[in-house]
């Protein structure tokens, strides 16, 4: 029998290679991600009747999660032997994200922390209280149209400790999607690697104003 055709004969049969799968507590960072509230509204929460975006919500910015990252890409989905959150622990954190997604950032994101669910959601409320949004945006009353670059230094400028590279811009279409901002394992503001470094190359977004 030829050498080629006993290949053709075994490969079928040989196991597929299995992707390592990522180890919770095993990164180098962190992301916080911040939602604009009135663009997730406009292409999202209109069609669900979110009750966050009717008038006179006077939402700016959302949390949308707390990242680990690493220098290169980022883990997801790890396994650990921290139980999920309850029902109660989810809802705890109603005021910085529905408990919907509370769930979903746990298991995505949180898993690879190698905290506990409380300690997770404990985190992300710290991260999130150490960001200060700069104004106008936490009262922006009407649209407007501004460069990446513009929103990026105001976050600098609202947060002296952070760095230009710190902080990051995201963009849908036209519009202002995220603001994401890096963070130490303890939760110190530090440069972002390469590869979560703006992403928006728009010359200018859309902010609309707050509901």
């Amino acid at each position: 029998m030829s050498a080629l055709r006993f290949l053709a004969l075994i490969l079928p049969l040989w196991p597929a290679a299995v992707p390592a799968q990522d180890a919770a507590g095993d990164f180098d960072y962190y992301v916080l991600s911040l939602s604009w509230q009135p663009a997730w509204c406009r292409t999202t929460g209109d069609r669900r009747g979110a009750s966050e975006c009717k008038p006179g919500s006077g939402i700016d910015f959302t949390v949308h999660g707390l990242w680990p990252q690493y220098e290169r890409g980022y883990p997801e989905y790890c396994d650990t032997g921290e139980r999920d959150p309850s029902r109660r622990e989810t809802q705890a954190v109603s005021d910085l994200m529905p408990a919907g997604l509370a769930l979903h950032q746990w298991r995505k994101h949180g898993r690879c922390s190698g905290l506990s669910a409380a300690d997770y959601y404990a985190a992300l409320r710290e991260a999130a209280r150490s960001v200060a949004v700069p104004a106008p945006f936490d009262d922006l009353a009407r649209d407007i149209t501004l460069p990446p670059a513009v929103v990026e230094e105001a976050f600098t400028e609202a947060n002296p400790r952070l760095s230009p590279d710190g902080v990051t811009v995201t963009c849908k279409a036209d519009a202002l999607h995220e603001v994401r901002i890096c963070l130490t394992r303890d939760l110190a503001p530090r440069d972002c690697a390469p590869d979560v470094r703006r992403d928006c190359s728009r010359p200018r977004l859309l902010m609309e104003k707050i509901r």
